[in-house]
């Protein structure tokens, strides 16, 4: 079952939990909003781009990656926009697209490429802000990133192979990409694990939320007609107990929030400098 928590949003993509009691969502015009529990909206900060993944450290900073400036850029809860990273290995940041966490501070971040052209890679942010390539392995649109909660494998999810793969976590590095599950007829995008450890993943195409875990793809909720979720892009365990679901729709100007009946595993919230 499907409601809404949010309207009013300017086409959001990303969407991240802050232990304060709010959502942090951004729009397509760099809009960056809190959302309470009751569903009110608060635009705080405008990033003068186009916000996709978010990130929040221990201090309910947000990382955002914003496509519109091909850049990470850090927005603090006051709305102060600076920017965190925009270079990795002497080039530019091309399609920033979503970041997540470890427990060092380091951040990891997809940067999609072109559609279809495999050019995808995977950046590794350090807590002083050195950026480096850490793969270019799971480079098939590079899109959706979690880490398991066990904290070994970074999750990718590969938005034109169309599936999920995933990589040893080894310090800066990553190992070889396993392929986890092929998603024929699907755009996987946003990814979250439950507290089993059992994988979300948000589909832009077809409007959807699945679940893998393990053995076998199952359908959580889905929309033909895209009322409920349209193109969900990510997504966000959220509440006191993370019991709840809330999903981001690029094609929508609103966030749902999905009954699914499990809660997610809390996401890594470092202090970074």
């Amino acid at each position: 079952m499907a409601s809404y928590l949010a309207t009013g949003l300017d086409h959001p993509e990303g969407i991240a939990w802050d232990p304060e009691a709010y959502l942090v969502a951004g729009g397509e015009d760099g809009q960056m909003y809190r959302v309470n529990l009751d569903g009110s909206v608060e635009e705080y900060a405008h990033t003068g781009g186009f916000c996709l993944g978010i990130a929040l450290d221990g201090d309910s900073n947000a990382y955002v990656c914003d496509m519109g400036r091909s850049e990470v850029v850090r927005v603090t809860p006051e709305g102060k926009v600076t920017s965190y990273c925009s270079a990795c290995d002497g080039g530019p940041l091309r399609v920033p697209n979503f970041p997540v966490f470890d427990d060092t501070g380091r951040l990891w971040i997809s940067d999609s490429g072109a559609w279809n052209d495999s050019d995808g890679r995977i950046v590794a942010i350090e807590p002083d802000g050195r950026a480096t390539v850490a793969s270019r392995l799971a480079s098939n649109y590079t899109n959706g990133l979690a880490i398991s909660p066990d904290g070994q494998w970074l999750y990718v999810a590969e938005s034109a192979l169309p599936g999920v793969s995933r990589m040893r976590l080894e310090g800066s590095a990553l190992g070889e990409p396993e392929l986890v599950v092929m998603m024929h007829g699907t755009v996987p995008d946003g990814l979250a694990f439950d507290a089993s450890g059992r994988l979300v993943i948000a589909c832009y195409r077809p409007d959807a939320i699945l679940l893998w875990d393990g053995k076998a793809l199952a359908t959580l909720h889905d929309d033909p007609q895209a009322m409920t979720v349209a193109a969900p892009t990510n997504i966000a365990f959220f509440g006191p107990d993370l019991s709840r679901l809330a999903v981001a729709n690029l094609h929508g100007q609103f966030i749902t929030e999905v009954d699914i009946g499990v809660a997610g595993a809390p996401l890594r919230r470092p202090r970074v400098g």
